[in-house]
């Protein structure tokens, strides 16, 4: 088995043609983010276009395109704004509950993805990555799933006072893809996210988390 890389820059933004500087500018993307997210419930992902989101937003095509070459690439920037939002409300319930134990913070990280996926818009198509490549040429680069556990892992140990080195984000990359099937297993069973399949990958977050996040 390979070993589990060093930590990468994984959570950098997908490159935008041009960076918003002005707060129009930024509002604008915020809008065209907006927009693919909630056409990504109605159509799904191979139905959506760069044109009908256009439209959703309120925006002329080239507003888009001024961003974002194609709608991989808009969709890949909505990942990752998924990502920021899931690290900020991990941030939040922490500092509400300043004592923590390992339990309380898994059931925090696993309660705040559980969360998104009942009411964000287009999360539960578009998590945290791209569903396919599906433009000639272009390949999958990322990994969604270790961007997930690089900031989790970080996360954790700066809460709980660990040190986030090889051997924890090994296991908290494996209990990211182990929850991440889960999840999705949850969620087919039951649109609201079967109970009891959530239920069991609490336990075993808990089982296999919990004495490596223990001080």
């Amino acid at each position: 088995m390979d070993p589990v890389p060093q930590t990468r820059p994984h959570d950098a933004p997908p490159a935008l043609r041009r960076t918003p500087v002005q707060q129009r500018s930024a509002e604008r993307l915020a809008r065209i983010l907006d927009a693919c997210a909630g056409l990504l419930d109605e159509t799904g992902y191979e139905q959506l276009s760069t044109r009908a989101v256009a439209v959703r937003a309120g925006v002329p095509i080239g507003s888009v395109y001024r961003f974002f070459g194609n709608k991989r690439a808009m969709v890949a920037a909505l990942a990752h704004r998924n990502l920021d939002r899931y690290a900020e409300r991990i941030s939040a319930r922490f500092e509400r509950t300043p004592v923590l134990d390992e339990h309380s913070a898994i059931d925090g990280v696993l309660d705040e993805f559980i969360a998104m996926k009942r009411s964000v818009p287009g999360f539960a198509l578009v998590d945290f990555g791209v569903p396919a490549a599906d433009e000639a040429g272009e390949g999958v680069a990322e990994d969604p799933n270790g961007m997930v556990a690089e900031r989790i892992c970080g996360l954790l140990a700066a809460h709980l006072g660990r040190t986030a080195d090889e051997t924890l984000r090994r296991k908290v990359l494996v209990g990211v893809e182990t929850a991440d099937t889960l999840v999705r297993l949850a969620f087919r069973a039951d649109p609201a996210g079967d109970p009891a399949l959530i239920d069991e990958t609490r336990q075993l977050l808990h089982a296999y988390l919990a004495p490596s996040l223990a001080g």
